[in-house]
């Protein structure tokens, strides 16, 4: 087998040339991380995992998971993950002494490996069944012991000037009810707001560009056609999710990013927006109605409703 492949290159090149090549082409290859949280080997989110895996994989890209079950990944945030002293041994503040140990190195290791499989990806895909219109605790544990201050985020580097700015993000999840419980007038209430913690307080306070996310409505209900349909309808949209654009956000531009001033719309902005009949963002709403799938649908390249102007395309939008 090696005999042919190496017979395949003209002799004089060698095999270090080629080895090199190799390593080249291994080391541009684009990788995701799959952050999987669901117990069943044969549950549809694991079929949902799997399909992600094997579209990501035929289009090039390095693809990672870290299932979060199968690692027994530890949710609770101690203080087993600050390795030596603390900084304040009279009072533990678990965000203050993750900060100085991620800057001195001394995070427990099982946080160093998963921030060190962010650092490498430049899309995350969080894959679970909705928990109580959220993650599950496994995977909220993972956001709050991976995502330390100064690894994911400072008061400087936030939202659309994050640290993760240049990556991208994105929510796969199923849910035990259908969509129409989660549309505005649905029981459950308008799913942007459910979404709204998540993709804003979370993944784009970080930084990251936050992709729609691909709901899986109900699938525990629905006949074993619908849900291949599902997977299906996922597999299509992975081939070209690279094209995708991201959700839209209110910029750090628009406020007044100062204690004095209190991080609230400046006064030129708000003015502006007055304008609109819709307010800026699923939760920069003004007091008037949300704008349509702000955190569901990325808008039309010009803009419509909350997204940006035509005429100002970058003053009320943040990628």
């Amino acid at each position: 087998m090696y005999c042919n492949i190496f017979d395949s290159f003209d002799k004089s090149q060698g095999i270090w040339k080629y080895l090199k090549m190799s390593a080249q082409m291994t080391a541009q290859k684009k990788t995701v991380l799959i952050v999987y949280a669901h117990q069943s080997l044969g549950s549809f989110n694991q079929a949902a995992q799997d399909v992600a895996v094997n579209v990501l994989e035929e289009q090039g890209y390095s693809v990672v998971v870290s299932d979060l079950y199968a690692m027994n990944f530890r949710a609770a945030a101690t203080r087993e993950d600050i390795l030596g002293d603390l900084k304040n041994p009279d009072l533990f503040q678990y965000g203050d002494e993750t900060m100085h140990a991620w800057m001195e190195g001394r995070l427990s290791e099982d946080i160093v490996e998963e921030q060190r499989k962010v650092q490498e990806a430049e899309l995350i895909i969080f894959q679970f069944p909705l928990y109580w219109f959220s993650v599950p605790a496994i995977m909220k544990g993972w956001m709050d012991r991976v995502l330390a201050q100064g690894f994911a985020f400072s008061m400087e580097k936030m939202y659309n000037n994050g640290i993760f700015k240049d990556k991208k993000a994105m929510l796969a999840f199923s849910t035990g009810a259908s969509k129409t419980m989660f549309q505005p007038d649905g029981i459950n209430g308008d799913i942007n707001v459910t979404l709204w913690p998540l993709q804003n307080g979370t993944l784009h306070f970080c930084g990251f560009q936050v992709l729609a996310p691909q709901i899986f409505w109900g699938p525990a209900h629905c006949p074993a056609p619908v849900r291949t349909a599902m997977l299906d309808g996922w597999r299509d949209r992975l081939r070209g999710l690279s094209a995708e654009r991201p959700l839209t956000f209110a910029p750090c531009e628009l406020f007044d990013l100062s204690f004095q001033g209190g991080f609230v719309l400046r006064p030129d902005a708000r003015e502006e927006l007055n304008s609109r009949p819709h307010g800026l963002t699923t939760g920069h709403h003004l007091g008037k109605p949300l704008p349509p799938d702000n955190q569901t649908d990325a808008p039309p390249q010009s803009g419509a409703g909350g997204g940006p102007s035509a005429s100002r395309p970058t003053n009320f939008t943040s990628r």
